[in-house]
């Protein structure tokens, strides 16, 4: 499985972004996808997340300003990030899970300025 995300940035305290992450490869094996961030000093955290039934998972931080949502025709997942904090600045990743293995894609820079 292969992992490509886009959609970082620069924004301001306030705004939205969106994030997507598409898939390819052996999709049809991953069992959930979502996001994690690490912000600079601290630890990766899981951020969001939705497995292949539609059930979703959020970390209390975000719950209520950002929504994951996937689209399987297109092998997509996004994540929609409004009311961004600066505290929400770090460098997103998205993590697909398999029965036995978790792909990560590359991280995508989110800075959100005050």
């Amino acid at each position: 499985v292969q992992l490509q995300a886009s959609g970082g940035g620069l924004v301001q305290a306030g705004g939205s972004l969106r994030l997507s992450c598409a898939a390819s490869g052996r999709t049809f094996d991953i069992d959930s996808i979502g996001w994690y961030r690490q912000a600079p000093g601290k630890q990766r955290e899981s951020v969001a997340s939705i497995n292949s039934g539609g059930s979703t998972g959020y970390a209390d931080s975000v719950k209520g300003r950002f929504t994951i949502s996937r689209d399987n025709a297109k092998n997509t997942m996004y994540l929609q990030m409004n009311n961004l904090k600066p505290d929400d600045t770090a460098v997103f990743y998205c993590v697909a899970r398999t029965v036995a293995i978790v792909y990560w894609g590359q991280g995508t820079q989110v800075t959100v300025s005050s």
